[in-house]
């Protein structure tokens, strides 16, 4: 009875055994998987038909969903109007509304055609409230000074009014080109639906990717000299403001007008770190939004497009949300410094056909590495997921011919994340090496045989 007995619990012991070591299995390969696992419920989840989370500090897509699906971006657009306005005039300016700016359809300040009002003033009801009738104005006044004090506003001339506010969207879409942005046109400079049939009979519609988007957005806050402003507005809660007057002696005084604009970017309360972003929507747009969080030294961005259409307003936060936390939970920075180096890669490079000390000596010319990324703005390296890593590839050359100079660029060598090049490093040479000639052969000749 007792051997029985101790044959059995050997056997459950065995079992227990076996069962511990099948879940340890399990979930290592669990954690081994968890961000791909992640990445594939967020895809199944996600309500925009287009969504994008960027690394903000160095451009790299870190989740996409149809990210290079050229889209409408609706208000979304108001981001690129206000850094354009930031960059290219002064926000101490008085603007004039004209009759074209006042009848632009709601969301609208309602300023009436001929109200003077101070463009730092418009520039907060352009973000906060989204009003396409700030829009508007702003695009006629920095796309061409259309207006100015010796100019009465109420009988501005309609089509000239859209041919400054053309000449502004042809601004924003040089900035997108700056950026590096290819695949947005920009038509109106408040999102409003709107396309125009080109010189070859091809027709373009206001558009962008979420791609571009998250670019755009990226650089308001990271890259440009007016980045500090762009955030002031786009973070402020509240803002009130009178119209301006302009008096007989030309001097300006508060207007009987006043008006309250109010922050309507909820995302700003549902993150700790939130830091800015646009909310838009048309008919054809549906809800779109673009937005910012810093957290841990980290900034990321998202872009949404077409995430969802009336009753379903709440599915850019839900989204959001969803993609913000997949990169604060997936992504740490890593610093290209970190990667592995092969030293003997810099080892001194021969040199052929070369002067030396000797006539049969060999010359060897060092090496430096000298970085290419002149933009103080960049950090030196990048958001990585646990089973990423930044790859090194050298390519030096293994031996030159005289003459070489110090400061030649003799190989490159390139960082790449999943076959991507990220960051480009020049090998340059650190000595000067002359080709021998007669006077240096005869030179040594003669002292070989004068010893």
């Amino acid at each position: 009875m007792r051997i029985h007995i101790e044959g059995s619990l050997k056997k459950l012991l065995t079992c227990i055994c076996i069962v511990y070591f099948a879940i340890l299995n399990v979930t290592s390969a669990y954690a081994d998987n968890q961000e791909t696992i992640n990445a594939e419920e967020i895809l199944g989840s996600l309500y925009s038909k287009a969504a994008v989370l960027m690394d903000a500090d160095s451009g790299r897509i870190l989740y996409q969903k149809n990210g290079d699906e050229q889209l409408p971006m609706a208000s979304t657009t108001k981001i690129m109007t206000l850094i354009v306005a930031l960059e290219n005039s002064n926000a101490d300016d008085v603007i004039t509304f004209s009759k074209y700016a006042a009848s632009m359809p709601d969301v609208q300040l309602n300023a009436l055609a001929g109200e003077q009002f101070m463009l730092t003033d418009i520039l907060y009801s352009l973000m906060l409230e989204s009003h396409n009738d700030s829009a508007v104005a702003i695009a006629e006044y920095v796309g061409g000074a259309l207006y100015t004090n010796s100019m009465d506003a109420k009988e501005a001339d309609t089509q000239q009014s859209k041919e400054y506010v053309k000449a502004f969207a042809d601004m924003m879409n040089q900035k997108a080109r700056d950026i590096g942005c290819f695949n947005t046109y920009f038509i109106t400079p408040n999102g409003l639906d709107s396309q125009v049939t080109m010189e070859d009979g091809s027709i373009r519609i206001h558009s962008t990717t979420a791609r571009d988007l998250a670019k755009i957005m990226s650089y308001c806050i990271k890259k440009s000299p007016k980045k500090d402003q762009f955030l002031e507005i786009t973070r402020t809660a509240s803002y009130n403001f009178h119209n301006m007057i302009t008096k007989e002696d030309k001097t300006l005084i508060s207007g009987t007008r006043s008006f309250s604009c109010n922050n309507h970017n909820a995302f700003l309360g549902m993150m700790d770190g939130a830091l800015s972003g646009k909310t838009g929507f048309t008919n054809n747009a549906g809800y779109c939004y673009v937005g910012a969080l810093e957290r841990d030294d980290k900034t990321y961005v998202v872009a949404l497009l077409a995430c969802g259409w009336p009753n379903h307003k709440s599915y850019k936060w839900s989204d959001t949300k969803k993609l913000m936390n997949y990169g604060i939970e997936n992504f740490e920075f890593q610093n290209y410094d970190d990667a592995i180096i092969d030293d003997t890669k810099f080892d001194p490079i021969i040199v052929k056909n070369a002067q030396t000390n000797t006539l049969r000596g060999t010359a060897y010319a060092g090496l430096e590495v000298v970085s290419t990324n002149t933009n103080e703005n960049d950090k030196n390296g990048l958001l990585l997921r646990k089973d990423e890593t930044i790859d090194v590839v050298y390519d030096i050359a293994k031996e030159l011919e005289a003459p070489v100079h110090s400061g030649d660029q003799v190989g490159t060598i390139q960082y790449l994340v999943n076959g991507e090049v990220w960051k480009v490093e020049n090998v340059i040479l650190t000595d000067s090496i002359k080709r021998i000639n007669f006077c240096w052969c005869f030179k040594m000749v003669f002292e070989k045989f004068s010893i």
